[in-house]
C-alpha cells in the first residue's frame, strides 16, 4: 500500500495531465494512473518516413485560449495549416474546385445551407448555459440532428451539413441528439468556427507535433508521479479517502479525478456506484474514425494551385487536408475514415484501408496520387483505451436527463475530460479547461 496522496488522477491525456500539472504547481501531491504505456491519450505520435506526425488530435485555433496559453507555457510554437489554393468538393459524382469559403454549388443549395447554418447558430447561441434547464430542452433532446436537417429545403444543402457534422463529430447526424449538437456549437462559438480553417478550429498546427504537449506536461509532473500500463479496475471511497486499485497496486488519495471519456468509466467498478454518472456514460458512445497520412515525393497538388483540401458526399476518405511540414520538401496528405465509413473499415485490414484511401485521393487529385511513398494510420475505433474518437457523443434523451451529472462530483470523485468542458468540448482546449476546473474544485475542498 502506497502513502496517501492528495489527489489520484486517472488518465494521462491532456485533461488528466493538466489537472496534475496545475495541482502540483499549487503544492498538492498527485499520482497519475494511465492504462496505456504512454502519455497523451487521444494525442499520439506516428512515424512516417523519417518524420513524426500527429496520429491523434493535431489542430488548434485562435479562440482556443486555454490550449494556446498552455502551448506557450510549455515553450512550443505553432504554424498555419496550409489552405492556399483551390479546395475540392465532390457532390453527386461531380467534382468542383473553388477558392475562399463558398463552394461552387447551385445557388439555391448555397442559400439554403447558409440560412440553415445561421438558424443553427441562433439556436445554439440562445441556449441556456445549462442546456438541460432550457425551456426547449425536451423538444430539442428528443430529436436527432438528422431529424432537424430533414427540414432544410434542398438536397445538396442537407448533404453539406451532414458532411460537416461527420467531420466534426466522426459520427452521423442520425446518431446525435440535436440538443447536444447545439450545445457543442455553443461551446465553440459558431458552426463555422468548428468547420473552417482560417480563424477557426483548424487554423494552426503545433511545430513538431501536438503529441508533445502531453509529454512536456508529463515531464513537469515528474515520472515518479505517473504510473503507466496501470489500468484502473476499481475505485472505493469513504468519508476520508479514496482507494484506487490497478493490476499493479493500490493507491490512496484524499480525492480522485477521473479524466476519461465518460464511456470508458463503465469498465471501472465503483463503490459506492455513482449511478447517475454511469447512466450518463452508457449513453455516450465514442465517434468512429481512422486517421491516415499519405506521403508523396512532392506536394504535387500545390503545383496546380490546389490547397490539398477536399470533402465528398461519396467517401470513404475525407475530409482531406495538406499535411506538409515547413522544413520538408516532400508532400503529405492527411484525412479520415469517419462515422459510418469509420465503422465499415474498422474491421478491414490496413492494406484494404490504404487501398480505399489512395483510390479516393486519385479521384480528388488525379493519377499522381496513385503512387505514395509512405503511409501511416491509426484506427481509433479499435483502440482498447479510447474505444473511438474524437469524443463521446450524446444520443437523444441523454443531456435532458443526465447532462447535469457531467461535471457534478460524486463524493470525493471529480470528473475531467474534454467531454465535460463548457467551451470547446471535444478539443484540446476543452481538455485543458476540464483539468483546470477540477484543480479549482479540489483546491476549494482543501480550504
Amino acid at each position: 500500500m502506497e502513502e496517501q496522496k492528495d489527489v489520484i488522477i486517472i488518465g494521462a491525456g491532456l485533461a488528466g495531465l493538466t489537472a496534475a500539472y496545475e495541482l502540483k504547481k499549487a503544492g498538492r501531491s498527485v499520482q497519475v494512473l494511465e492504462a496505456r504505456d504512454r502519455v497523451g491519450g487521444r494525442t499520439m505520435e506516428g512515424k512516417l518516413l523519417d518524420r513524426s506526425f500527429d496520429l491523434g488530435g493535431q489542430w488548434v485555433g485562435p479562440t482556443q485560449t486555454r490550449i494556446m496559453g498552455m502551448i506557450k507555457e510549455l515553450d512550443l510554437t505553432t504554424f498555419p495549416q496550409h489552405s492556399e489554393g483551390y479546395q475540392l468538393v465532390e457532390m453527386h459524382g461531380k467534382l468542383s474546385k473553388y477558392k475562399g469559403v463558398i463552394p461552387k454549388l447551385p445557388i439555391l443549395a448555397l442559400l439554403s445551407a447558409d440560412r440553415a447554418i445561421k438558424k443553427i447558430n441562433r439556436l445554439a447561441q440562445s441556449l441556456a448555459s445549462e442546456p438541460w434547464k432550457d425551456k426547449r430542452a425536451e423538444a430539442l433532446d428528443t430529436i436527432t440532428a438528422e431529424h432537424w436537417i430533414q427540414g432544410v429545403p434542398t438536397k445538396i444543402a442537407r448533404e453539406m451539413i451532414r458532411i460537416a457534422i461527420r467531420a466534426i463529430f466522426s459520427g452521423e447526424s442520425s446518431e446525435i441528439s440535436f440538443l447536444y449538437f447545439l450545445n457543442y456549437i455553443q461551446g465553440a462559438g459558431s458552426f463555422e468556427l468548428l468547420a473552417d480553417v482560417e480563424g477557426a478550429a483548424q487554423q494552426d498546427r503545433v511545430l513538431g507535433g501536438a503529441f508533445q504537449i502531453a509529454r512536456r506536461m508529463a515531464d513537469r509532473v515528474g515520472d515518479e508521479n505517473i504510473s503507466l500500463s496501470s489500468p484502473v479496475r476499481s475505485i472505493e471511497q469513504n468519508e476520508s479517502e479514496v482507494l484506487v486499485r490497478t493490476d499493479g497496486g493500490e493507491y490512496r488519495g484524499k480525492y480522485c479525478i477521473v479524466a476519461l471519456s465518460p464511456n470508458l468509466t463503465t469498465s471501472i467498478h465503483f463503490s459506492p456506484a455513482p449511478l447517475e454518472r454511469l447512466s450518463l456514460a452508457r449513453r455516450m458512445p465514442m465517434g468512429s474514425v481512422t486517421k491516415a497520412i499519405v506521403a508523396y515525393d512532392t506536394p504535387f497538388w500545390r503545383r496546380s494551385d490546389m490547397a490539398g483540401m477536399a470533402i465528398s458526399d461519396a467517401g470513404p476518405f475525407g475530409p482531406v487536408f495538406d499535411a506538409c511540414l515547413p522544413d520538408d520538401s516532400r508532400g503529405y496528405l492527411v484525412g479520415f475514415l469517419e462515422g459510418e465509413e469509420g465503422r465499415r473499415y474498422a474491421m478491414a485490414t490496413e492494406q484494404e484501408r490504404k487501398q480505399a484511401i489512395v483510390q479516393t485521393l486519385v479521384r480528388f487529385f488525379g493519377p499522381q496520387a496513385a503512387n505514395p511513398i509512405g503511409y501511416v494510420e491509426k484506427n481509433w475505433t479499435m483502440d482498447e483505451w479510447s474505444a473511438g474518437c474524437y469524443t463521446g457523443l450524446m444520443i437523444p434523451g441523454t443531456m435532458l436527463h443526465y447532462g447535469k451529472y457531467l461535471r457534478e462530483p460524486a463524493g470525493r470523485i471529480h470528473w475531467a475530460g474534454t467531454e465535460t468542458a463548457e467551451r470547446w468540448m471535444g478539443y484540446f482546449d476543452g481538455a485543458v479547461e476540464s483539468g483546470q476546473r477540477t484543480r479549482d474544485e479540489i483546491q476549494s475542498r482543501f480550504q
